[in-house]
Order: C-alpha cells, then sequence, then structure tokens
C-alpha cells in the first residue's frame, strides 16, 4: 500500500492506546510475532509514547534497525489532554505542534517520523482557523523532510473535504474509528479513495461487537477455517483500509497477521459491507 506520495505502508498497524505499564512489553511481542508498523500519540489520557520508545531501544539491540519499521505519532490538541501536555498549552498552536514533535522525537529515540497525525479537529462541524494553523505547522514538518508523510483522525467527510480542497498538502493518511453501522464510515472512505489517500481504519472490532455473531460472519470464518476478527480484518483489507489491532494476545497477534493470507470472495464482501446497514 503506498500513499499518493510514493511512502510504502505494511498492511497491518499494532496500536498501542490504553496498553499504560505494558506498552513496552507488548510493542516487542507485537514485532516478534511479525508487525512492523507502530500507531501511538503524544497524549498520556490514553498512550504512553515514551514506553513504545523503550521497546524500540531494546528492538534495536536485538537487531531490528529503525529503517525495518514505520512510526506513527500524533499531536494532540490542548481539548484532548490532560494536564500532563507534552507542550507549553499558553503558547501559540505553531509552536505547540513544534514542541510535541521534537517531544515524539524524543520519546521515539529518532530523527524523523513516518507518519505525524492530527489527533482530530477543534470542532466537530467544518474547520475553523486552529485546524488551519495546526495543520501549516504539520504541512512545515513534512516540507522539512522530519515527517515522512502527514494526516489527520476523527474527521468527518465535510471536514476532510475541506482540507482536501483548501490545503497545501492535503493528508496522505486518514485514521477513522469504523462502525459497520455507518457502512464502515464509507463517505469518508469515498474521499480518501478519490484523493489516493489512505485510510487507516481503528475499532475494527470494538465498535462492531453486533457483528460477531451475524450468522453471515460466522460462516464465512467456519468455511474458511479462521475466526471473525480475522474475516473482519481481511475484509477491511480488501476494500483498501490498513487496519489497526490493539490485541493483547500473543496469539491473536499472529492470527490477525494470517488475515493478510485469506481471500473474501466478492460475494463475502458485499454481503459484509452491508451487515450494519
Amino acid at each position: 500500500m503506498k500513499t499518493y506520495n510514493d511512502i510504502s505502508l505494511p498492511s497491518f498497524i499494532y496500536g498501542t492506546a490504553w496498553k499504560k505499564e505494558a506498552t513496552t512489553e507488548l510493542v516487542l511481542l507485537a514485532v516478534e510475532a511479525g508487525f512492523r508498523a507502530i500507531d501511538t500519540a503524544n497524549q498520556l489520557i490514553h498512550y504512553q509514547e515514551a514506553l513504545v520508545g523503550e521497546a524500540l531501544l531494546a528492538l534495536s539491540k536485538q537487531g531490528v534497525t529503525r529503517e525495518q519499521l514505520f512510526l506513527q505519532t500524533k499531536f494532540t490538541p490542548v481539548n484532548g489532554q490532560d494536564h500532563r501536555t507534552p507542550y507549553d498549552p499558553s503558547a501559540d498552536l505553531t509552536t505547540q505542534v513544534r514542541q510535541s514533535f521534537h517531544s515524539s522525537l524524543d520519546h521515539l529515540h529518532t530523527d524523523y517520523l513516518d507518519s505525524y497525525v492530527l489527533h482530530g479537529p477543534y470542532y466537530r462541524h467544518g474547520l475553523g482557523k486552529e485546524d488551519w494553523e495546526v495543520w501549516r505547522a504539520i504541512e512545515a514538518l513534512y516540507e522539512s523532510g522530519k515527517a515522512r508523510i502527514i494526516g489527520i483522525s476523527n474527521v468527518s467527510p465535510d471536514q476532510l473535504n475541506q482540507l482536501c480542497a483548501q490545503a497545501t498538502h492535503k493528508p496522505m493518511v486518514v485514521q477513522n474509528r469504523c462502525y459497520a453501522a455507518f457502512g464502515w464510515d464509507k463517505d469518508v472512505r469515498a474521499i480518501c479513495h478519490r484523493h489516493h489517500i489512505v485510510y487507516q481504519a481503528f475499532s475494527l472490532l470494538t465498535a462492531n461487537r453486533e457483528v460477531f455473531v451475524d450468522p453471515v460472519i460466522r460462516a464465512t470464518a467456519a468455511r474458511l477455517g479462521t475466526g471473525v476478527a480475522q474475516v473482519i480484518f481481511r475484509f477491511a483489507m480488501q476494500v483498501g483500509m490498513l487496519p489497526l489491532t490493539g490485541t493483547t494476545s500473543v496469539q491473536h497477534m499472529k492470527e490477525d497477521l494470517r488475515a493478510e493470507q485469506l481471500l473474501l470472495t466478492d460475494a463475502d464482501v458485499q454481503q459484509i459491507e452491508t451487515i450494519g446497514l
């Protein structure tokens, strides 16, 4: 999978949200299982970015080089932080982005990031002046070569259309929570397809518990000799998504990666696309 600026991405990402003190161990286990892309954020409410960095140091001693890994982290605005902001919350937004970015480099023991993502717009509807100032700061990091690709998370179709139309550099990746009940975020995915943006899907399992008991999904899993989770991940891949998994089970890590080897029929994909509607 490639971004429109010709950067290759692995086909699966290991997500580190809510891992707390287990973050280092779980990142090590994920890479040992076969993951080569790690997603985190400079946001202590939900992530321990510095503990991801501890895992990266350990991996380097095991012979896993920085160049073998795809590292993605995020700038989280003040409204998504608690009192432990990784930047001066009273500074202007451009300074906040720069401070957060350099803090992330320190945490992750690297001098560049493969992907730098705005964790979410400042407003529920539309883009405000804050969003544009932050995006310009993120664009500057891309132009400097310190971030190989840039993107946005938790974005609506209208916001993404606006960003693509008016930004100097439109996003290369979009990362959204993906609900079956809303057509697997079909409107945002359509925009991504039109602009050659890589769509990253998170909460594919946790946001879609009802899908696990659906007889169609269960029958498909039985036919393929696999689990329901792997069917969902394979579906995501076949419709052009890049899925995230945050499992804490080594067995599930290995099983999830094997989803790449599955093949759903066109009929399977069509049924799953409409399963929650």
